[in-house]
């Protein structure tokens, strides 16, 4: 079955494509060079993925409040489609449902804000903390040149140049070494 060849076969092609191997490359002596991925280190560093959670959480938060909110519309227009109401009642029903309408999207806009801010927020702070890792890095291999990856126009890469790993390693050893010193 010539189908069932392809889809055996396009796994083995895809890791190679996707991500590095788990094996560690040596880097090259004397090479004056070499690229990190910035995406890769947010999404596997510690801070990366601490900050990931606090992204989701905020985000499941909010969605559970439009959801309760959303909730007392739809029972607003039950009421309104299935009760015998004055005239003025049904107006009344009907003010209430397009005030609760409005209060949703003044909730989706602060919550799309608050989700912002905490984004924009949490990368400065990541941003503070690779930085300082990603040059000591550079330095130690007395680099000339580091290329981000995915903003460099970097098309292919000897893997033994992507210092990407090194610098998640010694991120979270930086974030793991400091709740072990003493709090002032």
């Amino acid at each position: 079955m010539p189908g069932v060849a392809l889809a055996q076969q396009a796994p083995a092609q895809a890791p190679a494509q996707q991500a590095p191997p788990a094996l560690a490359v040596k880097f090259p002596d004397g090479v004056k060079y070499a690229f990190i991925n910035i995406q890769r280190i947010a999404s596997e560093s510690a801070d990366g993925k601490a900050s990931t959670s606090r992204i989701e959480a905020l985000r499941a938060k909010l969605a559970a409040e439009l959801a309760e909110k959303n909730k007392a519309v739809e029972a607003l227009q039950a009421k309104q489609r299935s009760a015998v109401m004055s005239e003025s009642a049904a107006a009344q029903v009907q003010r209430d449902i397009d005030k609760a309408q409005v209060e949703i999207q003044r909730m989706t806009q602060d919550a799309q804000s608050e989700l912002q801010d905490l984004q924009n927020e949490l990368q400065i702070e990541f941003q503070r903390k690779v930085g300082p890792v990603i040059e000591a890095v550079a330095r130690e291999k007395e680099l000339q040149l580091l290329f981000s990856q995915s903003d460099s126009g970097l098309v292919w890469a000897d893997i033994s140049l992507d210092l990407t790993t090194e610098v998640i390693h010694r991120l979270d050893a930086a974030a793991a070494a400091k709740p072990a010193a003493p709090k002032k």
